[in-house]
């Protein structure tokens, strides 16, 4: 049982690991996280490779160890998905976030709860193989029928609860994203 928790554990952590890569509007420097840099021919997250820091609510500061590293973290996060232009003064890389417009808010909204189904469906599937697992014991008389039925409402328990935090996590992010 524990192992089949764990797995929706880790589905949870994985929703808001994707959550805190879309920005709200509000500089973040967690939107960086998924991008790398070739530093000296091997691919290198920001992080490992510059100080970043968010002087201003909108603005990221990014500062690169070496200079000679700006045209190439510049040029990662302009083919990354981010929508953002980064601009620098020879030290340093900027990345300014634009006020949101409604429409992006939405955007961004239906987005989060698309996210938010693939984390239930990954949920929900942990489910089924648990209870396939149950159903395989109960055939190998390993466990009778009122053990197999209480280990299956037990699965649903766990299922329920953690759809339900999967719900209030969308819902917070929703919020955070349709607030200007």
């Amino acid at each position: 049982m524990n192992q089949y928790e764990d797995k929706m554990k880790k589905s949870i952590n994985a929703l808001q690991e994707e959550f805190a890569t879309i920005r709200a509007g509000r500089a973040n420097p967690h939107v960086l996280d998924k991008i790398t840099v070739d530093y000296y021919g091997s691919p290198s997250t920001l992080q490992s490779v510059a100080n970043i820091s968010v002087p201003e609510a909108r603005v990221i500061q990014i500062q690169p160890w070496e200079a000679s590293l700006i045209k190439e973290i510049e040029k990662a996060i302009m083919v990354s998905d981010l929508g953002l232009t980064p601009s620098n003064d020879g030290k340093i890389i900027r990345l300014v976030f634009p006020e949101l417009t409604e429409d992006r808010r939405k955007e961004l909204v239906k987005d989060v709860k698309k996210k938010g189904e693939n984390a239930k469906i990954a949920v929900r599937n942990i489910r089924r193989d648990a209870n396939d697992a149950i159903k395989k014991q109960n055939k190998a008389n390993e466990l009778s029928d009122d053990e197999a039925k209480g280990q299956e409402d037990k699965v649903q328990k766990l299922t329920d609860k953690y759809i339900a935090e999967i719900d209030s996590m969308v819902d917070n992010k929703s919020k955070e994203i349709m607030t200007i």
